[in-house]
C-alpha cells in the first residue's frame, strides 16, 4: 500500500498526537513521504498536494465525512457542490463583505467590555478571559442566541471540542454537551419558525432549498457547525499568535508603534497557529498521488499546519514573522470550502490586538514556558495562558 515505514510516533488520527504539537514529525513527513499512509489514513503533508486535493472533489470528496473514523453529519462541510453551494449560499448572508464592515464598531465594544473585565486586576487567564469571548459573543449573536447564553454555549462547545482526544471521560460529558445542545437549539428552531428575527437561525429556519426546508436534524448540526466554527478557531488565533508576539516583545513594541502593520500580523497568526489542523476527504476511485496508490474508499486527511510550515512555500517557515509577506497560507482551507467566516475572523483578530496593544501596552507572559496543547484531533490550541500588565481603570461610560 505504501513504500514507506509507517513510524510509531506519527498517527493523524489521535488527539494526543495533536496535543503535543508535532512539527518534527510533519516535518519528516513532507520531506520523506508527504502522502504518507500511518496504518488508517493518508497524510497529506506538502502545500500544493493539499491545494490539489482541495480543488479536486470528484476524486477526493467531502460527502464521507469530514473525520475519518467517523461518517458524514447533515451539514454543508460533509456535502460536495451542488449540496454543499445550496446550503453554503444561505449561510453567506450573515458574512457578506458589508455586514463584516459593518460589525467592527460591535466588534471594538465587545473587545473594550472584555479588556474592561479583567484591566483592574492587573493579571488573567489569557485564553479564557481575553480569547475565548469575543468570538463566542459574534458568532452566538449572528445566530441569533440570548446573551445570557453565552457561558453556557461556550461550556457546551468546549465540552464537544475535548471529546476529540478519545478519552472516554470527555466523550461522556461532550455528550450531554450535545443533548444539551439539541434541546435548546430545537426550542429556539421553534420560536423561529413563529416569530422570525434578524439572525442566522431564523435565515435557516425559513430557507428553501430546492424547494424544501431544511429538517431539524439540519438545522441543528448546521448551526452547531456555525457555532463551533466560529468560536473555537479564532479563539486559538488569538492565544497562539499573542504568544508568539509577546514571547518575542520586540515584535509586540513593532506592532505597537506600528498598528496599520496589524492585518499582516494576523496573517501571520493565522499561518502559524492553524488552528483546523486537517480535514478528512474520501477517495472515490484509485487514484495515484505523489507515487502512492490511493485505494478507493481510503480516507486522506489534509494536513493544514504542514502545509503551513512547507519551506518551499515559505521561506524560513519556522520562524513566527509578523512582517511577513507574501503569505498565501491555508488556514482557511482551499477550494470549495474555504471558510467562509474568513472574513470575520481576520477583523475580530485585528480589532482585539489594536484594543490590547492600546489599553495594556505592558502585557506580558506570566511565564517563560510556552502553554500546554490540549488534546484534539482537528482543533487545538493552548489551555491555559496567565499573563500580567499594569492595572488601568475601566473606560468611561
Amino acid at each position: 500500500m505504501a513504500d514507506h515505514a509507517v513510524r510509531d510516533d506519527i498517527d493523524f488520527v489521535s488527539g494526543e498526537f495533536w496535543g503535543r504539537n508535532p512539527e518534527a514529525e510533519l516535518a519528516w513527513v513532507r520531506e520523506h513521504a508527504p502522502v504518507y499512509w500511518d496504518g488508517r489514513v493518508w497524510g497529506i503533508a506538502r502545500y500544493d498536494d493539499v491545494r490539489s486535493v482541495s480543488r479536486d472533489p470528484k476524486t477526493f470528496s467531502n460527502a464521507g465525512g469530514i473525520r475519518p473514523d467517523s461518517g458524514p453529519i447533515p451539514m454543508m462541510i460533509d456535502m460536495d457542490d451542488p449540496q454543499h453551494w445550496a446550503r453554503r449560499k444561505l449561510v453567506n448572508r450573515g458574512f457578506t463583505p458589508r455586514r463584516v464592515r459593518e460589525s467592527e464598531d460591535k466588534i471594538r465594544a465587545v473587545c473594550d467590555e472584555i479588556i474592561d473585565g479583567v484591566c483592574e486586576r492587573g493579571e488573567c487567564d489569557f485564553v479564557w478571559d481575553i480569547a475565548a469571548p469575543l468570538p463566542l459573543i459574534m458568532i452566538g449573536d449572528q445566530l441569533g442566541f440570548p446573551p445570557e447564553d453565552r457561558k453556557m454555549l461556550l461550556e457546551w462547545s468546549d465540552a464537544m471540542m475535548c471529546a476529540l482526544t478519545g478519552d472516554p471521560d470527555a466523550g461522556e460529558r461532550a455528550g450531554d454537551a450535545f443533548v444539551g445542545y439539541t434541546e435548546y437549539a430545537t426550542r429556539l428552531v421553534e420560536e423561529r419558525r413563529t416569530e422570525p428575527h434578524d439572525d442566522l437561525m431564523s435565515v435557516l429556519v425559513h430557507a428553501d432549498v430546492d424547494g424544501d426546508q431544511l429538517d431539524l436534524d439540519s438545522l441543528i448540526h448546521e448551526s452547531l457547525l456555525i457555532l463551533i466554527g466560529g468560536d473555537e478557531t479564532t479563539r486559538h488565533v488569538i492565544t497562539g499568535g499573542g504568544y508568539q508576539v509577546l514571547a518575542d516583545h520586540d515584535q509586540w513594541e513593532r506592532l505597537a508603534a506600528e498598528r496599520d502593520t496589524l492585518p499582516t500580523a494576523v496573517e501571520e497568526m493565522l499561518r502559524w497557529v492553524s488552528p483546523i489542523k486537517n480535514m478528512a476527504r474520501t477517495a472515490t476511485c484509485d487514484v495515484e498521488l505523489q507515487g502512492q496508490q490511493i485505494e478507493e474508499g481510503q480516507k486522506l486527511l489534509l494536513l493544514y499546519s504542514s502545509a503551513n510550515r512547507d519551506e518551499s512555500v515559505f521561506p524560513d517557515a519556522n520562524t513566527f514573522d509578523s512582517t511577513r509577506t507574501p503569505n498565501d497560507h491555508v488556514a482557511f482551507g482551499y477550494g470549495a470550502h474555504f471558510c467562509l467566516g474568513n472574513s470575520l475572523a481576520r477583523l475580530e483578530l485585528k480589532v482585539m490586538f489594536d484594543r490590547l496593544l492600546e489599553r495594556l501596552p505592558d502585557l506580558e507572559l506570566a511565564e517563560p514556558t510556552e502553554p500546554s496543547y490540549r488534546p484534539a484531533n482537528f482543533v487545538s490550541g493552548y489551555e491555559s495562558m496567565p499573563v500580567t500588565f499594569t492595572p488601568t481603570p475601566k473606560l468611561a461610560t
